[in-house]
Parts: C-alpha cells; structure tokens; sequence
C-alpha cells in the first residue's frame, strides 16, 4: 500500500491539492483497518464530504482503491494471465476441433 506520502502526491497531481488531511485519517496509525473498511465510505465519505467538498471524497475512495490495488493488483494480473491462457487454448482447441471435424467431413464425402 502507498505512504501519505504518495497519496498526497498522486492527489496533486489528480486535483491539484494534496488532500494530506484525507490521507492522514485513512492511514492513522491503530485505525488503518476501520478506515480502509468498505462498508464505511459512505460515513467517512459524509464526513470529508462537509470538510474539504466533493473532490476530497473522490480522493478518500481513490486512497482506498489504490491500496486495493497494491495489496490485491497481483492477484488482478494473475487472474487477467490465466484468462488470457484458457482464451489461448481454448481457441487452439477450437481451431483443431475445428479442422478434424472438416477432415472427417471430407473423408465421409469421399467414401461416398
């Protein structure tokens, strides 16, 4: 998971402000997990809502999408690979599935 650090950072460069405050409360030491849990966005979400606006809650989500991202984005990719894999063989599979069947036809004619 990204330090505030780079929170803050991505957030300048996203809105222009750092948003440290959001960042700060989303990592605080002892309450990373109550923070970073999904069925609270819309309590915390409220809160910097009527703190900081509208863009502070799209940075707060975005804070706990990024750390989603960087504990889980392996599994993603790993996931992403073995599709593409099954995708792979399957129309490999197709393909020779395919071709037999047409030589069988052939053959069939043939004898006819």
């Amino acid at each position: 998971m990204p330090a505030i650090d780079v929170h803050s950072k991505t957030s300048a460069l996203r809105t222009g402000k750092e948003y440290r405050e959001v960042h700060e409360f989303v990592d605080a030491p002892g309450k990373k997990d109550e923070r970073h849990d999904i069925k609270k966005i819309f309590e915390f979400g409220e809160m910097f809502r009527k703190s900081h606006g509208a863009e502070a809650v799209r940075e707060y989500i975005q804070h706990i999408h990024d750390d989603v991202r960087g504990k889980f984005g392996h599994l993603i990719e790993d996931l992403e690979n073995s599709v593409k894999e099954i995708t792979a063989s399957l129309q490999r599979y197709l393909g020779n599935h395919r071709e037999i069947q047409g030589l069988i036809k052939k053959e069939k004619s043939n004898e006819r």
